[in-house]
C-alpha cells in the first residue's frame, strides 16, 4: 500500500470517528430546553457540522470517498436513533425540532457531497501528485 493509501487510510477512520461522535450529541442534543422552551441547537450543530465535515475530510484527504464518509456516518446514526430498541426507547420521535433536525441535516449532508463530488479536483495535500 502506499503512502498516499494509508494517508487517505488514516483521515478515513478520523473522519469515521469525528462524525460519528458529532451526531451522537447531535442526537442527545435534541430535547435540550432552557427554561422550558425547546431549544434547536442540534439543527443547527447538523447542518454546520455536515458541511464542515465533509469539506474539511476533502481538504486534508484529497479523496472524494473520504470526504463522502461524514455525511454516510450521520446518515447511520440519525437512522439508528429513530429505531426502537428492544427495550422499547426511542431517542428520535416525531416532533417539529427532530423533524427539521433529520431534514435539514440530510439535506446540507446532500448538498455538501454534491459540490464535494461535482467540484473540481483538489490537488493532493502535502505535496502529492
Amino acid at each position: 500500500m502506499s503512502a498516499r493509501a494509508w494517508a487517505a487510510a488514516g483521515w478515513a477512520v478520523v473522519a469515521v470517528v469525528l462524525a460519528g461522535w458529532l451526531a451522537v450529541v447531535e442526537v442527545f442534543w435534541l430535547p435540550l430546553r432552557v427554561g422550558g422552551v425547546l431549544v434547536p441547537v442540534s439543527v443547527l450543530a447538523a447542518v454546520a457540522g455536515n458541511v464542515l465535515l465533509v469539506h474539511g475530510a476533502r481538504r486534508v484527504s484529497g479523496s472524494r470517498v473520504v470526504a463522502a464518509l461524514p455525511a454516510a456516518v450521520w446518515l447511520v446514526v440519525a437512522v439508528a436513533a429513530m429505531s426502537r430498541r428492544p427495550e422499547g426507547d426511542v431517542v428520535i420521535t416525531q416532533n417539529g425540532v427532530n423533524l427539521a433536525f433529520l431534514g435539514l441535516g440530510m439535506v446540507a449532508a446532500v448538498f455538501a457531497v454534491g459540490s464535494v463530488l461535482g467540484g473540481p479536483r483538489a490537488p493532493m495535500p502535502h505535496g502529492g501528485p
